[in-house]
């Protein structure tokens, strides 16, 4: 498992690398890891999220848990932290959707300022009125915080599978490109708003986000 960083510019390009990349403590704690190292940078930053292959996140790691039930709530709370801090992270952010983003996998992407997903292929879906896993409060706030209600009363009460077509005519996503143009878009995005004054955003965000994120347990 790794979540890798690279630099393009000022452009910091994490890709996650795990198959399927799914949610357990082992990849939180990579991905804050990498957070942790970037956010306290005195430069020019913008951040771009991606993952390898068919996925960017098939959601929580199932599997693991049912052999170690006992992490299940513990990674839910640090799901939940880490997206709050995703909201107010100190440098504009993008999700580079590049394959299927399901359930928690999908919430992680709504942390991010910008995302672009693929045209072609791979869904957007919040499946778990499908899978009988049901979101609470704090899980449901964050399609809210980001997303028309409507389309976050659709993707929970529907576990629809969204193209990027129908993710970006939803309100999901920004824009929608092929293939071997996501993480580019993504880069060019992210480069174009590195220049942004960081701590003004951060107070921006803290106005627009910040009960939000405190919902979500993140105190920063």
């Amino acid at each position: 498992m790794d979540i890798t960083l690279r630099h393009d510019g000022a452009v910091a390009v994490l890709t996650w690398d795990d198959g399927e990349n799914r949610v357990n403590l082992d990849s939180l704690a990579l991905l804050n890891a990498r957070l942790g190292e970037l956010e306290g940078r005195d430069a020019p930053l913008a951040v771009v999220l991606t993952g390898t292959g068919k996925f960017f996140s098939n959601g929580l790691d199932l599997e693991r848990f049912g052999t170690n039930p006992e992490e299940f709530t513990a990674t839910l709370k640090e799901a939940k932290r880490t997206i709050g801090r995703l909201f107010l992270f100190p440098a504009y952010t993008v999700a580079a959707i590049n394959g299927h983003a399901f359930a928690m996998g999908a919430l992680i992407s709504c942390g991010f300022d910008y995302r672009v997903m693929r045209d072609d292929r791979g869904y957007w879906c919040m499946n778990e009125a499908e899978i009988g896993l049901a979101l609470d409060e704090q899980l449901f706030s964050i399609l809210t915080a980001r997303l028309p209600r409507a389309t976050a009363i659709v993707a929970a009460t529907t576990a629809k599978r969204f193209s990027g077509p129908e993710a970006l005519s939803a309100g999901i996503v920004e824009a929608i490109t092929s293939e071997d143009q996501v993480l580019s878009h993504a880069i060019d995005v992210a480069a174009a708003h590195a220049k942004l004054d960081r701590r003004t955003l951060a107070h921006h965000k803290a106005l627009a986000h910040g009960d939000a994120a405190a919902f979500l347990g993140w105190t920063g």
